[in-house]
């Protein structure tokens, strides 16, 4: 409103008391609207806080439950650890030692399959070695082997083997009383027999083509029974004069042979060298003038197929042999028993494939031609060679093993036709005279730190003699002759009388016509493989002809 300011003073007063109320009142009403919008807000932030405040309590509600939880859930687990614990304190071990011996016995099973695998390879190289005429016998040795061993193992080998009283044998847990105890069980037991078994198999291969199916089912029985366990007793049980885990050292050392290279190859090797020599050499194998006439085997493929498969089982032959993978070493941070099987599934592959190599171009010297068959024997023999040392030598080692056991077959080989003896299968040179090498072998070149890892558990402050050309003094390389001395006149005196009883009884040798024939169709009913017409095919053919030469 505008007034006009031409009137009296008093007017004119009026109308400035009255614009001044009227800017007054407009800045009243601009304050109310600044205060209204200041308090929107504040209401604004007030509610914000409250929003804030509500979430934070239901934060601090979630946690407190989860507090709860975590709570309930700690009083399970304390509840359930101590019912195990319970459980196996009422068992006598903790809840760590029964993990332990569980891993253990799972390991000593699948290095137990892996043996008996080495089963399948003996038949294979077995049937592949031999003439056609002949497979099915071999092939029925390799089941008899194993099925007697297992009846006789079970009812005296593992007693006499491991069982407690003298050094010399055992005397209980006959047919497996009271096993499982504290120091063996089940899976214990299955591992040697495998081993025992595989003994056997070493020796049908000596006298294999010329052998009555009779003479098999006896020696089987009495060198898986009595024979083999013996040894094993010596050398593997902890009450043996040979053990090197005895409490009265031989020599302060104890004969090393970790995983057989004596107890299994030069027993089987032994027993079938005098059953080869009692019986002679077969039919046709030397002409009049005493040369040597080759009679190879059928099959190289056979052959080759089961030198893989003994490869395969001899990683459980060799690293299988320290029965417990969990064992730690004192003083070290990530070693134990777990380094060392590693360490032996590596010696023994340098050495089979070193000794693979020197009898390839070895052979292929000797003969002008490469072949496949005797690369697989040369490469069984580094096995042979390495199973005593393979846990206690360095991978250097092992090559050199590999390399002379190649050279000792060969010339083993090369001194039996001399001789006019017979093997069929190089057993008696290769398991004998590798495995020999092999314990040598392992008298000259063991490490003290090994030694001492694999039988004293890899103990501070305990010393060992070990490899004489490392150092480690005569009382291992003494202990290792005197085993090889002792296992060549055991198995002397004891299968040799046994051999020869059966040839004085006219139950060793077959008949000379029917070795021509094929123990196949005079013994076993027909031949292992389809024949030509030309070829008598079933035993109902060949018993007339049988009958005509009689």
């Amino acid at each position: 409103m505008h007034v006009n300011t031409s009137v009296n003073p008093r007017v004119q007063v009026i109308v400035k008391i009255y614009n001044a109320i009227a800017l007054v009142a407009k800045n009243i009403a601009s304050m109310d609207a600044a205060f209204a919008a200041a308090m929107a807000s504040v209401k604004l932030e007030i509610a914000n806080l409250q929003m804030i405040a509500e979430i934070a309590l239901v934060i601090d509600l979630v946690a407190q439950r989860i507090a709860l939880m975590d709570a309930a859930i700690a009083n399970v687990v304390h509840q359930v650890k101590k019912l195990f614990h319970f459980t196996f304190t009422l068992m006598g071990v903790s809840w760590e030692e029964s993990v332990a011996y569980s891993i253990n016995a799972i390991y000593l099973l699948f290095s137990a399959y892996l043996v008996f695998v080495m089963q399948i390879g003996f038949a294979m190289i077995c049937a592949g070695s031999v003439r056609a005429k002949n497979a099915m016998n071999i092939m029925l040795t390799n089941v008899v082997d194993a099925v007697v061993g297992s009846i006789s193992f079970y009812l005296f080998g593992f007693a006499f083997a491991y069982g407690t009283s003298n050094p010399f044998i055992g005397t209980d847990l006959f047919a497996l009383a009271h096993i499982p105890n504290a120091t063996y069980d089940y899976a214990f037991f299955l591992y040697q027999w495998a081993f025992a078994i595989a003994v056997t198999g070493i020796t049908s291969g000596s006298i294999a083509e010329r052998t009555q199916f009779s003479a098999y089912l006896v020696f089987s029985f009495f060198l898986s029974g009595f024979v083999y366990p013996v040894v094993v007793h010596w050398l593997w049980s902890s009450s043996g004069w040979l053990s090197p885990s005895s409490t009265h050292l031989l020599l302060g050392s104890g004969a090393i042979d970790f995983a057989g290279s004596g107890v299994v190859h030069l027993v089987g090797a032994v027993a079938g060298l005098w059953g080869s020599i009692i019986e002679g050499p077969r039919a046709g194998r030397f002409d009049a003038f005493g040369r040597p006439v080759t009679l190879r085997g059928h099959s190289a493929p056979l052959v080759v197929l089961g030198t893989f498969l003994l490869w395969f089982g001899w990683f459980g032959f060799n690293s299988g042999s320290f029965d417990k993978i969990l064992v730690a070493y004192p003083g070290t941070s990530d070693q134990g028993n777990w380094t060392s099987v590693g360490r032996t599934a590596v010696t023994t592959t340098l050495a089979g494939s070193t000794a693979g190599i020197v009898t390839l171009f070895g052979r292929r010297l000797l003969v002008g031609h490469w072949d496949a068959m005797d690369v697989c024997n040369g490469l069984l023999g580094g096995f042979v060679a390495i199973t005593s040392g393979c846990s206690v030598v360095e991978p250097w080692a092992a090559i050199l093993c590999g390399f002379v056991s190649a050279w000792v077959l060969i010339g083993l080989n090369i001194v039996a036709l001399k001789l006019n003896y017979d093997d069929p299968l190089e057993a008696a040179q290769l398991h004998g005279g590798c495995g020999t090498w092999g314990l040598l072998f392992t008298g000259l070149f063991a490490k003290e730190e090994f030694v001492i890892q694999v039988y004293n558990c890899g103990e501070i402050g305990v010393t060992r003699p070990y490899g004489l050309l490392l150092g480690g003094g005569w009382g291992l390389i003494g202990a290792q002759v005197i085993e090889i001395l002792t296992i060549f006149g055991w198995v002397s005196v004891t299968m040799g009388p046994i051999f020869y009883a059966l040839h004085k009884l006219e139950i060793l040798r077959i008949p000379y016509d029917e070795e021509v024939n094929g123990l196949d169709i005079s013994s076993h009913g027909g031949y292992a493989y389809a024949q030509e017409n030309n070829y008598l095919r079933l035993h109902g053919d060949y018993m007339p002809i049988q009958h005509s030469l009689s």
